[in-house]
């Protein structure tokens, strides 16, 4: 007797469009997971799809984003090109019937930004967003904690970003400025932990080296619910020192406890000090937890189930547009200027040459390999 074996590819069928920065770490998690087929790559840019071919040989590397969205086989599509470019590939993939995995901001302006909103939660296709705090094991952590009353009632939510990160005029052209393309992310997690909406505000900035925006933008409000916060970031925290350094924490305040996070980029310490316990948890910081993102959206695809820890295209939108609020408020009070645009070209000198350090460019990337 005969016995034959079908082999049958099991895997969730996946094109990514944009292999830059975003786009090879979506295709690094994705192709580390037994998860996903990556059948096809996308990008305009020639040196970008030669990229592709060499680490992804078994994937089709194409120009024209259309062969993806008219494949009836692609099961998912991951947009991780610019933003100028997400609404209508957005409206191409509901079109199509591809369920959407898309980086922030999620269109280029707050008004497409809410047709996006409008157009994903009136279809029964699958999308989110990397808003990657979220997705941190950190956050949930002291969530869980504070869920559990050990801090008392929560009232006071004080988010700090401070590293040299990318200059002005390095990549922030189709995101906005610092504030909204990395600010955004902590007015977010924020608004998260609140679990409110975001009520008054009063934010102050710094033009930083003579620059046109705010470089470093510092605000404070309070939620619906009444609670209390305070975000700061800037891409400014020593810029042209021997040895460069961040400050990053959050820092959550209740009536009766507290619990604190601060990182390295390397290992996430998270201290909790309860009515009833005092802890200290020190695991590996995990990076943009993009691999814990598409394990969610997988889940979510295979099960026909959205995972609740997913984050919607609503929140990106709801981000977006209050860190765009934030930052124009900076306009309404004293806007100091700091610094020389010569002390900015010396910046941008340095990393432009850069291997090692905070926010590297595209450019100066370690190359990926699939070792």
């Amino acid at each position: 007797m005969n016995i034959q074996f079908s082999l049958v590819d099991t895997r969730i069928k996946v094109g990514i469009i944009g292999f830059g920065r975003m786009g090879r770490f979506y295709w690094e998690a994705m192709t580390q997971s037994d998860r996903w087929n990556i059948a096809y790559i996308c990008d305009t840019d020639s040196a970008s799809r030669q990229l592709a071919r060499e680490l992804s040989p078994h994937s089709l590397v194409v120009e024209d984003e259309q062969k993806i969205f008219e494949d009836d086989s692609v099961q998912v599509v991951g947009l991780f090109t610019l933003a100028d470019s997400r609404m209508e590939q957005i409206e191409k993939a509901i079109r199509y019937g591809k369920h959407i995995i898309s980086e922030k901001p999620v269109a280029d302006t707050i008004e497409n930004e809410w047709k996006v909103v409008e157009m994903t939660e009136n279809t029964n296709l699958l999308s989110t967003v990397n808003l990657y705090l979220r997705n941190s094991w950190y956050h949930h952590q002291m969530k869980e904690y504070i869920r559990q009353g050990e801090i008392g009632e929560l009232a006071i939510i004080r988010v700090c970003h401070m590293t040299p990160g990318l200059a002005p005029g390095e990549g922030h052209e189709y995101e906005g400025p610092a504030f909204h393309d990395c600010g955004m992310h902590y007015v977010d997690i924020a608004r998260w932990y609140a679990d409110s909406d975001y009520h008054t505000w009063n934010a102050q900035g710094v033009k930083m080296w003579n620059y046109k925006d705010p470089w470093w933008v510092q605000c404070h409000g309070t939620f619906q619910n009444g609670v209390v916060f305070d975000i700061t970031q800037g891409f400014v925290y020593g810029q042209l020192s021997k040895d460069q350094t961040h400050n990053s924490y959050v820092d959550i305040i209740g009536t009766k406890g507290i619990v604190r996070m601060t990182h390295d980029f390397k290992t996430a310490v998270v201290e909790l000090h309860g009515v009833n316990q005092t802890l200290r948890v020190e695991k590996p910081f995990g990076g943009k937890n993009i691999d814990v993102l598409c394990d969610l959206f997988a889940d979510s695809v295979e099960t026909g189930e959205r995972s609740p820890r997913l984050p919607l295209m609503r929140d990106s939108a709801v981000a977006s547009e209050y860190a765009w609020r934030f930052f124009y408020d900076t306009r309404k009070h004293d806007l100091p200027s700091i610094g020389d645009l010569y002390t900015l070209e010396q910046i941008r000198e340095r990393r432009r040459n850069m291997k090692n350090g905070y926010g590297l460019l595209h450019g100066n990337l370690p190359r990926i390999t699939n070792s």
